[in-house]
C-alpha cells in the first residue's frame, strides 16, 4: 500500500483531470452506479467533530476520516485533519492511504468548478472571495485555472490573513460591504462561520459558491438571498440534513436541485450552489489519482 503525503496528493489531483472524475462521478450517480451512506458523525470536545465518510463505485471504494477543531484557527493550529483509505472495490486490496486535507481542498474546489460550469456556463471574469484560509486559496487557483477568473479580491474578518493571502496568490483585498458584492461576477464564501458573513447585495446575474458551513446549525448566506435565488447542491439527501444556509430559510427543497440533474439557469436571479461535503467528491478524487499513478 502506498501513502501519498501532502505535496505528493496535491500533484496527483490537477483540477481539469479532477473536474472530469467528479462529472464521471455525477453521471454514475445518477445511474445507481455508486453507493454512498450518510457519512458518520461524532462529537468532540470543544465543539469539534470527527466524520466517517465512505463511498464506492465498481472499481474503487474509499474511507475518509476527518477531524475539524474551528477553535484551533485561533490557536494556529490546523482546523482539519483527514486522511483518505483507497481500496480495489473489486478485491479489497489496498491501494493507498493518501492526504485528505489534500484530498477535501482540490475536490471541494474541483466541484465547485462544475457547478459552475452547470449552472452559469456563460461565467463573468471578476472573483470575491470571503474567507482566507485553504479552501479560499484553493478556490482561487481552481476558479483562475478552469474558469478564467481574472481579477479576484479577498474579504475576510482577518484583514492581515486577507492581506497575507492576497500578496501569496496575486489579489486585491476589500471590505465586505454592498459594493463589493455587487462588483463580483462569482462570489465564494469559504468560512466557519455560524452566521451569515455575505451581504445580500448579490446581482441577479452573479453566481455564490458556499462551501465553507457543513452543519445545520452554521450559516455563511443571508436567508434573503437564499430564498430569492436559484439553487443547487452537491447532493440533495445530505444537504436537507446538514446545509445550514438552506435549513435556516426555511427552503422548499422541491426547488433545489441536485448538483447531478443541473442545468444552465436564467439570469433573472442569482445562482446559488451550496455544498456540505460528500464521500463522493473523495471517491472522485480517488480515482484521479489512481489513474494519475497507474494504481
Amino acid at each position: 500500500m502506498r501513502n501519498l503525503d501532502h505535496a505528493a496528493t496535491l500533484a496527483a489531483l490537477p483540477f481539469e483531470a479532477l473536474t472530469r472524475e467528479v462529472e464521471h462521478i455525477l453521471d454514475a450517480a445518477r445511474r445507481g452506479h455508486v453507493h454512498c451512506p450518510t457519512r458518520l458523525a461524532v462529537p468532540l470536545p470543544r465543539d469539534a467533530v470527527l466524520l466517517a465518510m465512505p463511498a464506492a463505485d465498481t472499481e474503487i471504494a474509499v474511507v475518509k476520516t476527518v477531524t475539524v477543531h474551528p477553535g484551533n484557527a485561533a490557536e494556529g493550529r490546523p482546523v482539519v485533519g483527514a486522511e483518505v483509505l483507497v481500496m480495489d472495490a473489486r478485491t479489497g486490496s489496498r491501494l493507498g492511504l493518501i492526504d485528505g486535507e489534500a484530498v477535501t481542498a482540490q475536490r471541494t474546489a474541483a466541484v465547485s468548478v462544475v457547478a459552475v460550469r452547470r449552472l452559469r456556463p456563460a461565467h463573468g471574469r471578476r472573483l470575491l472571495v470571503v474567507g482566507a484560509g485553504v479552501q479560499a486559496a484553493v478556490h482561487i487557483q481552481a476558479f483562475r485555472e478552469c474558469l478564467g477568473a481574472g481579477e479576484v479580491r479577498i474579504a475576510s474578518r482577518s484583514p492581515a490573513r486577507a492581506q497575507a493571502l492576497a500578496d501569496r496568490v496575486g489579489a486585491g483585498v476589500t471590505s465586505l460591504d454592498a459594493a463589493a458584492v455587487a462588483w463580483a461576477d462569482l462570489i465564494v464564501t469559504a468560512t466557519t462561520s455560524v452566521d451569515p458573513v455575505l451581504p445580500d447585495a448579490v446581482r441577479d446575474d452573479a453566481m455564490v459558491c458556499g462551501v465553507g458551513s457543513f452543519k445545520a446549525t452554521m450559516a455563511e448566506l443571508p436567508a434573503s438571498l437564499i430564498r430569492r435565488s436559484h439553487l443547487a447542491v452537491d447532493r440533495l439527501a445530505p444537504c436537507m440534513a446538514e446545509a445550514g444556509d438552506l435549513l435556516r430559510a426555511g427552503v422548499d427543497f422541491a426547488r433545489v436541485v441536485d448538483l447531478s440533474d443541473a442545468m444552465p439557469v436564467d439570469t433573472s436571479r442569482p445562482a446559488v450552489f451550496k455544498s456540505v461535503g460528500n464521500a463522493l467528491w473523495d471517491l472522485a478524487a480517488a480515482r484521479c489519482i489512481a489513474r494519475q499513478m497507474g494504481w
